[in-house]
């Protein structure tokens, strides 16, 4: 818009110096031949402006029109009609025609139309500068560009306490002495204590960290400043200081109060890392930060809380104490802590009684909070599409399968000879679980697409696991081959339907040889570093801490591994492979059975009572708007035994570990 304006302003301009021009043409005469044509009366017609000088004229026995500007108009008037002299009585005694003359006054429209170029040009620079003024002040406001864009709750109207958060006990136990020092800071003022001035919290993404935070603020009943690391960031250079010095000037005037900056490994990367020189805004930034946490006087009751599930690429200077004196470090939630975040999820949602949340907990190892929340919207979302009036057991599971493996495709097209190959796929997968007895157990085989994948085979641990062993790493590249083996062995070839399994297997051998030190021949070592990506500039141009034949020897390792693996699947189907054409007919048939009904079959039960069975569990489905509503409160009175409020929180898997995901999915 700003730009057609500007081009329509500059052509009307050309327009308008045009049309003046081609009204009077400019001669190149000079001044004295102007008075020379004056003084010889050849002058018979002329227009004379006496404000802008504008000199129109035509001689004798010519028609055409010429024009002059006159550089002082006083003098040249005086010397036409001044001091006795009149042009117009002189001419016409020495012509037969009369003269014809026009002398148009100061006071002229024309000199307002000789303004008119100007005052355009004035409009136009006027009107650029407020756009850009507008357009700046949308995006940052042009007045407040180094103010701070935070998000504040001075009156906590959205108050979340610790009894919103759920499935982090010992991490809300740590976080109550802030509390505590926020609410009452007289008392450990009396002892000499120091308030700490930052608190980090680090842990994945989902676990609850800015809900932590959002709750300490609520339990103080303090000012909470939240801000994400990357608002401090802008277009011009010296805002991102500019703006954390204006967030901390408004937390001490509301002091006391707590700052809250959620991923600060936008801002607070380790310095240095750019592979360019030159300056660098988000360094200035981080600069201002550790001046303005360092400049916190004593006990002044502000804290600074951050988020981060990558506290590995922060910079050294932001961990060490008297900036971020307390690390938090918020885990998967365990079983129990799975349990107490769906009833936090479900307490205004109808529940039915077949529903049981304990299974729910135990079937949704590795899940998140933010996970389990998205399950039991999913579940609310299924029973309102089912016309029910509560969500039953049915809709969480379902729910639970379609966070992990995606939503069913059934209108997806698949020719007869795909469906084959995805259920001898999926059916070589379960066997090689069911055969390797440090895995899991099946709890569901599916040949119907969901998401990306053709079909999918599920196993659930029957508990949280701390640790992973060498055999159990081995058994479970074992399973992810399963699906490959059984195309080889059955089907005597081999599809790009198993590369995610590949990818998967290749990744947990790798790590048991370069991680964990599985390898008898390499021994514990650790070969190369534990970086997740390569982080710009401090790790780009980094060697490698092992030599190029150690490199040759990790290979020969890992092509160890997984050609044993999957010798060892070969087997297993091969020995097994009456059981593996069972059970895949029974999918081509079926398109999908659960735990027991595969334990059925691998026992040797007929697949049609199987079949029957699944049969009779679809008809005892809940039927739409069959169930009756029941609370979170109406199922604890139903309890028997109350849990203890300080039963020890189980274990959870180290951020260590290798990621075992419990559904293997096909491409």
């Amino acid at each position: 818009m700003l730009v057609y304006f500007a081009i329509s302003a500059v052509i009307l301009l050309i327009m308008v110096m045009g049309f003046r021009s081609l009204v009077s043409p400019q001669v190149e005469v000079s001044y004295s031949d102007i008075i020379q044509y004056f003084d010889d009366y050849r002058v018979s017609e002329f227009t004379l402006n006496l404000g802008s000088g504008e000199l129109v004229y035509k001689l004798d026995g010519s028609d055409e029109e010429k024009s002059y500007d006159v550089p002082n108009v006083s003098v040249f008037y005086n010397e036409l009609f001044g001091d006795g002299n009149n042009y117009r009585t002189e001419y016409n005694s020495t012509h037969s025609t009369p003269l014809k003359y026009n002398l148009i006054p100061a006071t002229d429209s024309s000199f307002w139309l000789n303004l008119i170029p100007t005052l355009l040009m004035i409009g136009v620079m006027i009107f650029v500068v407020v756009s850009m003024s507008r357009s700046i002040s949308s995006a940052g406001k042009i007045g407040s560009v180094g103010k701070a864009n935070v998000k504040l709750d001075v009156d906590n109207k959205n108050q979340v306490t610790f009894d919103d958060v759920a499935g982090a006990d010992e991490e809300k136990a740590e976080l109550q002495e802030i509390v505590e020092l926020l609410k009452n800071p007289k008392k450990y003022h009396d002892i000499g204590a120091k308030i700490p001035k930052g608190v980090l919290l680090v842990g994945p993404p989902g676990t609850g960290k800015t809900l932590l935070a959002k709750a300490v603020a609520g339990e103080a009943g303090v000012p909470f400043f939240s801000i994400s690391g990357s608002d401090f960031l802008e277009l011009y250079v010296g805002v991102g200081a500019a703006r954390v010095r204006d967030l901390f000037d408004q937390a001490k005037k509301a002091s006391p109060s707590i700052i809250f900056i959620d991923e600060i490994d936008a801002v607070g990367r380790r310095r240095g890392a750019g592979l360019g020189g030159g300056h660098d805004e988000r360094e200035q930034t981080l600069n201002q930060l550790l001046v303005e946490m360092d400049g916190f006087e004593v006990n002044s009751s502000v804290i600074v809380m951050a988020a981060t599930n990558r506290r590995d690429v922060l910079d050294p200077a932001l961990l060490r104490p008297g900036r971020f004196d307390r690390q938090v470090y918020v885990n998967y939630p365990d079983i129990k802590g799975r349990e107490a975040i769906l009833k936090v999820h479900s307490r205004n949602k109808p529940l039915a009684p077949d529903v049981d949340l304990k299974k729910i907990a135990a079937a949704t190892p590795g899940f998140t909070g933010a996970d389990l929340a998205n399950l039991v919207n999913e579940a609310a979302l299924l029973a309102v599409k089912n016309n029910r009036k509560a969500i039953c057991a049915q809709d969480l599971g379902e729910a639970a399968i379609k966070v992990i493996a995606g939503p069913e495709k059934k209108s997806r097209v698949v020719t007869d000879k795909e469906r084959k190959l995805t259920a001898y796929h999926e059916s070589g997968h379960a066997i090689c679980h069911y055969y390797c007895p440090t895995q899991d157990k099946v709890q569901e085989v599916s040949i119907i697409p969901r998401g990306q994948a053709g079909g999918y085979t599920m196993a659930l641990p029957e508990s949280d696991k701390s640790y992973v062993t060498r055999t159990e790493m081995n058994e479970e590249i074992i399973a992810l081959l399963g699906g490959r083996a059984a195309e080889k062995v059955v089907l005597d070839d081999i599809s790009t339907g198993a590369s995610n399994d590949l990818e998967r297997a290749t990744n947990i051998g790798r790590s048991m040889v370069t991680r964990y030190g599985f390898s008898d021949k390499l021994g514990p070592i650790v070969y190369g570093r534990d970086d997740d990506e390569v982080f710009l500039g401090r790790d780009y141009n980094s060697n490698k801490s092992y030599s190029e034949v150690i490199a040759g020897e990790i290979d020969s390792e890992l092509r160890s591994i997984m050609h044993s693996a999957y010798d060892k699947a070969i087997e297993i189907l091969t020995e097994h492979i009456d059981q593996l054409h069972t059970v895949a007919k029974f999918l081509m048939k079926h398109e999908k059975i659960n735990g027991e009904q595969f334990v059925m079959l691998m026992e040797g039960k007929d697949p049609d009572e199987v079949a029957s069975e699944l049969d009779d569990s679809a008809a005892n489905e809940p039927a739409p708007e069959e169930s009756a509503p029941e609370t979170e409160a109406s199922k604890a009175e139903a309890e028997s035994e109350p849990e203890a409020e300080d039963d020890a929180k189980e274990e959870t898997k180290p951020a260590s570990e290798p990621d075992a995901s419990s559904t293997e999915k096909e491409e």
